[in-house]
């Protein structure tokens, strides 16, 4: 959008190199495919309120984009513009689309996320309590580091090595004064180690744990029927939560993983009325979801 592009060919054997622009690629395509040298330019702020309305987006107050464009970058907004667009390869705009209206989706999907990830910290901080509680009870302090006690051991590993990278980074005070004091085992008890890993850590965890009787006593205790729920439901939020802590967009998006929704529950739906059978999907009910 910022100018010509010089197309290059690439011969690549490692399906790894380029994975985040060739995720959806086939294996055929990995082994030859056609790329293309970017060489777009920057634009001034000017320069991408020209390109808006030549594009066919009305901006009713030009000195307020300006603003905008100034502290919310073009491409953040981008997003929001999508919907409005009518040709979404040449990203010319339907007739009465407007720069503020965009900006009134941006404000509703920051709104979104405050009050999204606020819920999620509340529903992190209990299931951390709860497994510290049960899991600890039923194995003792260190069955974070019992291979025996996971389904996967290369889930384990890959568990313990998040485990010791959090450690190693946090700066939390009882971790530094727990290792000034005790150097055995390598490890601070769940009661300390399992407050400084992140959500995701905290629901691979909780997925590879052999004891089923103890994990669905723990989904239980969160008013679930049964530990499956849990699972998905974890995995589920902690993608969510990843999206509201680094500021992504949360409206109108697809998410890796889709909640598995139970016939029923002990505490009834807030509301279930206007959900969709798309429930990985997040949407703005005043507006037509694209998912």
């Amino acid at each position: 959008m910022f100018g010509g592009e010089e197309k290059t060919s690439y011969f690549c054997t490692d399906r790894v190199h380029h994975a985040s622009c060739l995720a959806q690629r086939t294996r055929v395509e990995l082994l030859f495919y056609i790329g293309m040298k970017y060489s777009k330019q920057p634009l001034t702020i000017e320069q991408q309120i020209s390109l808006l309305k030549d594009r066919g987006l009305a901006i009713i107050d030009e000195a307020a984009a300006q603003k905008v464009l100034g502290s919310i970058s073009y491409f953040r907004l981008a997003n929001y513009f999508r919907p409005m667009e009518t040709d979404k390869q040449n990203h010319q705009f339907k007739t009465g689309a407007t720069f503020e209206n965009a900006v009134r989706l941006y404000d509703f999907d920051a709104s979104l996320r405050e009050l999204v990830f606020k819920a999620i910290a509340r529903i992190e901080i209990a299931m951390r309590t709860k497994m510290i509680h049960h899991f600890s009870l039923a194995h003792g302090a260190f069955w974070f580091v019992d291979k025996s006690l996971s389904r996967e051991e290369r889930l384990f590993q890959e568990n313990i090595g998040s485990v010791e990278r959090e450690l190693h980074r946090t700066r939390e005070e009882f971790i530094k004064d727990h290792f000034k004091k005790y150097d055995d085992p390598p490890f601070p008890p769940a009661w300390k180690t399992l407050e400084v890993v992140s959500f995701g850590v905290l629901s691979k965890m909780y997925y590879n744990f052999s004891d089923i009787k103890v994990k669905k006593n723990v989904a239980r205790s969160l008013d679930l029927p049964q530990h499956k729920i849990l699972e998905s439901w974890a995995a589920s939020l902690a993608a969510l939560r990843n999206c509201c802590a680094h500021h992504a967009r949360m409206w109108n998006r697809n998410y890796p993983v889709t909640p598995a929704i139970p016939a029923k529950l002990k505490n009834a739906w807030i509301s279930n009325t206007a959900v969709a059978d798309n429930k990985n999907c997040t949407y703005n009910y005043a507006a037509s979801p694209t998912c």
